[in-house]
């Protein structure tokens, strides 16, 4: 790639810029380079595309190798992959010669930096990263944000909208543009022109810009959202991934400008716009799209930028996904985390060991790294990279208990380092190894056990356990903790509770991840109950966390029993307000896994509610609707729904209270928590 950058208003001396976009279109890396006194420079950087080939038998491919070379540039050289050097050629072409190389050579043939983005390529290369002052270090936590960021929000319902007659602009000051629709669309020009800003936040921006663009061309308006008139295109698509279904929006992202749709986008819902501007800046990737990808893109271009950023090579199609096993290897080693199964119930004064960020911290401490299982001294890919994204990480869990500026950023390094671990099983991952995903999981089953033996060993209870975290009772916990970190070499947080209550399953037995309970600042923290779960209705969500709330104000057994008479009556007090909810309270949000159900179900009636009303529906999606009959299955779309299923709706109302009752009726019962006996199963 050369490096000279042209642009309409200044040259680039190669000082380094805040760059609020980037793109690859006709040849050149375009880069918009944010200024300080109000908008945007134009950088273009013309760029030869090029990748690695690597034959098992070059010899054989003489005649291959012959006719790359009359037409291309074809260099033979050496480059480094994460196992070593590696003897090669360097090609200068594109995907569609690489792609015709693997078929002719039957897929034998070693490709790499085939499918990487070009702008993101030439940052990594160039020592530049988005959203980030000249000099700055990506992982410098105290980053600044755009100032000039303009907030958008289309009145009226975006799946059935046509006309655009209402658009209120915050922009320093709110304004609301309301008439025609060229009126409105006109005045929006106006102000996004004149205001000019770095950012738009447009909550169902996905769904509505395509409309809005098209509509603004009609009018002779070009430029509107993009800052050059252009626009960069994502398809949408339905695809596979954790065991479901998941659908992505289609998009127009503008050139120059980050426009976040606030409603669709994970990382923004997550982490706010500094969460958005951190995965930028992490993983060398546009704005635009660090705002529309998931976690698990994310930290696979972390881990492509970091690799081109040290000169290394970046594999195409993987060959060495997985080795040759039998089935007793593949069952001694494919067993997953560790977990004990806690005994239902109400304890108090427990307290929490959770481990911080376990798995990507087990590859640090681990050395894991496709390139370590044989050679363990080697000093690992996977853990230099991620050893960057960990400290960090426990600079922001420090951090945002200071300042809520530091909560958004925290929340995406989370959710990649989350994905980390995941990433390196699956089997297309540029840098991973089922082995290695295994590796994970039994060192850190290792961690878990010896963490449960020394808390007991100190006389605590443990009273349950789940991957990463354990709950315990007794004496000594920030011994215990202390204890823990020096014999695994691995950063924990502890967490006090006033009372926890751990819920049963069907058959009885503890559920592993439906629990609550008071900690002893008064917070009320809840997994896997109605108020948590997504698909619970919002008028049954307030109800549950109004209960929730009331217990909240007791911080013993005792006092639970004194508040069990007022959650009991917002419970009945609700069964009272039901028949007279408001409708749209009752909308149920669930992805529709197919478009075509064998059996009588609320989704496929949904999807059938959809296309009645003209919404065009793909596998993914979310669909809101509110169930009208619950015999047949009826619903009507959340937005539409003008009644719904009394009885249906009180069943999961009682299901919501069963949840609260199971703990007051332990109150009641006025039995021990068994102190000092294990009371995992």
């Amino acid at each position: 790639m050369r490096n000279r950058l042209m642009g309409p208003e200044q040259e680039y001396a190669g000082q380094g810029m805040w760059i609020i976009d980037s793109y690859y279109r006709n040849g050149d890396v375009h880069l918009w380079e944010k200024k300080e006194c109000g908008g945007a420079v134009l950088h273009r950087v013309p760029v030869d595309p090029s990748f690695y080939l690597r034959l098992p038998d070059a010899d054989a491919q003489w005649q291959m190798l012959e006719a790359l070379g009359s037409r291309y540039h074809l260099m033979e050289c050496t480059f480094n992959t994460i196992y070593g050097p590696a003897g090669g050629f360097r090609v200068h072409a594109g995907r569609k010669v690489a792609d015709a190389i693997g078929l002719q050579t039957g897929y034998e043939a070693d490709l790499y930096n085939v499918d990487v983005r070009p702008d993101h390529r030439y940052l990594a290369e160039e020592g530049l990263f988005p959203c980030g002052d000249p000099g700055e270090s990506r992982f410098f936590p105290g980053f600044p944000l755009p100032s000039r960021v303009m907030a958008i929000e289309v009145q009226g319902n975006p799946c059935t909208l046509r006309e655009y007659t209402s658009i209120c602009v915050r922009a320093g000051r709110e304004i609301l543009l309301a008439g025609t629709e060229k009126t409105v669309i006109t005045d929006l020009a106006d102000i996004i022109g004149s205001w000019d800003p770095d950012v738009i936040l447009f909550p169902g921006a996905d769904t509505l810009v395509p409309g809005i663009v098209r509509k603004a061309g009609q009018y002779g308006l070009e430029a509107l959202f993009s800052r050059s008139g252009t626009y960069r295109q994502i398809d949408a698509k339905s695809y596979w991934s954790y065991g479901r279904t998941e659908y992505r929006e289609g998009s127009l992202m503008p050139d120059g400008r980050l426009l976040i749709d606030t409603r669709s986008s994970f990382n923004y819902r997550e982490g706010g716009l500094s969460g958005v501007v951190l995965a930028a800046r992490l993983t060398g990737l546009s704005p635009n799209l660090a705002a529309r990808f998931t976690a698990g893109t994310l930290i696979s271009s972390y881990e492509v930028y970091e690799a081109l950023a040290r000169g290394i090579a970046v594999p195409y199609r993987k060959n060495d996904a997985e080795g040759t096993r039998n089935v007793g290897a593949l069952k001694a080693c494919d067993r997953g985390g560790m977990m004990f199964q806690p005994v239902p119930g109400l304890y108090e004064d427990v307290f929490q060991i959770d481990f911080t960020s376990l798995y990507p911290a087990v590859i640090v401490h681990y050395n894991l790294s496709p390139e370590t299982l044989h050679n363990p001294r080697k000093s690992g890919f996977l853990p230099q990279v991620l050893a960057p994204l960990l400290e960090l990480r426990y600079q922001t869990k420090q951090l945002k208990k200071e300042s809520p500026r530091y909560r958004g950023a925290d929340s995406i390094l989370k959710w990649m380092l989350v994905t980390c671990f995941g990433y390196t099983g699956y089997k297309n991952a540029k840098f991973g190894r089922i082995e290695v995903h295994e590796q994970i999981t039994s060192r850190s089953r290792d961690v878990l056990v010896r963490s449960k033996e020394i808390a007991e060993v100190a006389g605590a209870n443990v009273l349950h356990g789940i991957v990463d975290c354990l709950w315990l009772q007794g004496p000594g916990r920030e011994r215990i903790k202390d204890r823990i970190e020096d014999e695994t070499g691995l950063l924990t947080e502890l967490e006090s509770y006033s009372w926890i209550t751990f819920l049963p399953m069907p058959d009885g037995f503890g559920a592993y991840n439906r629990y609550y309970g008071r900690l002893i600042d008064g917070t009320v923290k809840i997994r896997g109950i109605a108020a948590r779960r997504g698909d619970t209705p919002d008028w049954i969500r307030s109800v549950q966390s109004d209960m929730l709330g009331l217990m909240g104000t007791a911080s013993s057994r005792r006092e639970l029993q004194s508040v069990s008479g007022q959650v009991a009556e917002r419970y009945l007090a609700a069964v009272e307000e039901l028949p007279s909810a408001n409708p749209g309270g009752m909308a149920i949000h669930r992805q529709v896994s197919r478009l075509d159900y064998s059996r009588h179900c609320p989704e496929a009636s949904a999807v059938k509610a959809c296309r009645a009303a003209g919404i065009s529906v793909s596998p993914g999606m979310e669909i809101g609707y509110v169930v009208t009959d619950a015999r047949t299955w009826k619903v009507e779309l959340a937005w539409e729904a003008t009644g719904f299923d009394i009885p249906y709706y009180r069943t999961l109302l009682d299901r919501a209270w069963k949840e609260i009752k199971f703990s007051l009726d332990a109150s009641m019962t006025g039995k021990a928590d068994n102190q000092g006996e294990n009371t995992c199963r």
